[in-house]
């Protein structure tokens, strides 16, 4: 299919509809890139019930009432902490103070740990998409690419689920919220990956479903690629990624050198 001119809403600016569910905003230097660095949340994996069932099992717990999924839904994707101060400042009661969330926040942490597979699972097309992109890479006239995960989820869980449900053998590193002493939007983590793949900022593209994941992506000088199955693509609004995929099937087309 030739290329052709799609409507600009919800996204700014023209795009180009290439066939393949791509909308391409700037087109990616795919002969180039060296590193390829995932979120979890909402990009790899559909964790949002679970982590509504433990945030409101926290709430219970601390005799505040049960938030709507959909409510805590909005909460994810600046880490743990955030998620379960955002939902103790919702409603009615008064602001949580530190004492509280000292207390809520470690028993969120327990209860997730081990309610986090009761019904998060991979998107599908996820663990297609990544073999192919592997086979992609191993091939003899592939390009020499690395893989990672880059969350704002504890490490610990993040690379337990990974483990869980086959991702894990993908990457060449998980690094979560606490790996480092900044979370995304931060670069920090972001530029670590780099340097252990031995690529530069050009070379490296961040995938994820919200905001946090293209500011990672600016704030690092590397390219991002925008998915709009995830939990938080409204975010992604205002700001705009490089590419927008509708599915993990369209991973391997935006990456594959023409």
């Amino acid at each position: 299919m030739g290329v052709v001119e799609i409507a600009a809403a919800p996204w700014q600016g023209n795009h180009r509809y290439t066939g393949d569910m791509l909308h391409v905003l700037r087109p990616l230097p795919v002969d180039r890139l060296k590193l390829l660095v995932f979120d979890l949340d909402g990009t790899l994996i559909d964790s949002a019930q679970d982590l509504c069932n433990s945030v409101n099992a926290t709430l219970a717990r601390f005799d505040r009432a049960h938030l709507p999924d959909e409510t805590i839904a909005g909460y994810i994707g600046n880490g743990a902490r955030v998620l379960v101060e955002r939902a103790f400042a919702a409603g009615d009661y008064p602001a949580a103070d530190e004492a509280l969330l000292a207390q809520a926040y470690p028993y969120f942490l327990d209860y997730y740990r081990e309610h986090k597979l009761d019904f998060t699972y991979a998107y599908e097309g996820v663990l297609e998409a990544l073999a192919a992109l592997r086979e992609l890479h191993d091939g003899p006239a592939g390009p020499a690419r690395a893989m990672a995960v880059l969350t704002n989820k504890p490490v610990r869980p993040a690379r337990e689920i990974c483990a869980a449900l086959g991702l894990a053998p993908y990457f060449l590193n998980i690094y979560g919220g606490n790996s480092f002493g900044t979370k995304k939007p931060n670069p920090e983590g972001l530029l670590a990956l780099m340097a252990e793949a031995g690529a530069q900022p050009d070379e490296t593209v961040m995938i994820g479903d919200s905001r946090v994941d293209v500011e990672t992506a600016r704030n690092g000088g590397a390219w991002a690629i925008g998915c709009t199955f995830g939990l938080a693509p409204e975010t992604l609004n205002g700001t705009p990624p490089d590419v927008m995929v509708d599915s993990p099937a369209d991973w391997t087309a935006a990456l594959s050198p023409k």
